[in-house]
């Protein structure tokens, strides 16, 4: 069941040109959002957020607007069979929604922590990566890579070799005190978990920073985790990389700053 410019669809097919950009190059921009107490309007939901965010994107590539409204008819019919929304955009202004469920084992990783690997390949950096764009392959490269090593989510660097994100989320880390992210102005994809977890740890007074995560900032941190909209916290038991592999305590106590987010 899918949604697909204007119309609800019963089966798992596309209608869609084989003369599209957005089947040809990549030319959508999307975003993933999970749906709590079956409400786009819960605050966790954060509607107006993701619709920001396609519509930032929208103009900076200057396609056609979507019917917001229509988009959001889409969001809701889905809604109450699954808990995760994707929700594309194409060039011309036309949605198309697909929904997921949760991971059947998103509480042990978020208990337990993931097995994390060090992408150290120019092959796998974004472009465009202050976009949610189709042409997302890069980061989909890395996750398939991770997997066959035995990793859960692939970590990507800059071209110095700093930490920028993961291949599906935003990455926090604990020292002395302080919760760390790397800066937008590193070229990472500003995520809505991120920025909202940013806000609440300030109002919160939890000491929180942004800056550049060199190597060397790195191998200081007491904890490592990542966030999206979909898993909320899930932090790292280990991490491989070409120096071997790194062992962290995926129940830091510091983690629960975090987590106390999303249960507000």
């Amino acid at each position: 069941m899918f949604w697909y410019d204007g119309k609800l669809n019963q089966d798992d097919t596309l209608p869609i040109s084989i003369g599209d950009s957005g089947l040809l190059y990549g030319a959508t921009v999307f975003t993933t959002l999970r749906v709590y107490e079956r409400s786009l309007d819960s605050p966790l939901t954060h509607w107006t957020l993701h619709c920001a965010r396609l519509h930032h994107s929208i103009q900076a590539f200057d396609w056609q607007l979507p019917n917001w409204k229509r988009l959001r008819q889409g969001a809701e019919s889905l809604l109450s069979y699954y808990p995760i929304l994707r929700m594309a955009i194409f060039a011309d202004g036309r949605e198309w929604i697909i929904g997921r469920s949760l991971p059947q084992d998103l509480q042990q990783r978020q208990q337990q922590g993931v097995v994390g690997w060090v992408a150290d390949d120019p092959l796998f950096r974004r472009s465009l990566a202050n976009h949610k764009t189709g042409n997302y392959l890069s980061a989909w490269l890395s996750g398939q890579k991770a997997a066959k090593i035995g990793a859960k989510e692939a970590i990507l660097l800059d071209n110095r070799g700093n930490w920028l994100e993961t291949s599906t989320g935003n990455l926090w880390g604990w020292k002395e005190g302080c919760w760390w992210t790397p800066a937008i102005e590193g070229g990472i994809l500003p995520g809505i978990a991120r920025s909202q977890l940013l806000k609440w740890l300030q109002i919160q007074n939890i000491p929180v920073g942004q800056n550049q995560w060199t190597p060397d900032f790195v191998q200081g941190l007491e904890a490592i985790a990542y966030s999206n909209s979909a898993i909320e916290i899930v932090p790292f038991s280990n991490i491989l990389s070409a120096q071997g592999k790194r062992v962290l305590n995926p129940v830091h106590r510091a983690l629960e700053q975090l987590r106390s987010y999303f249960m507000t």
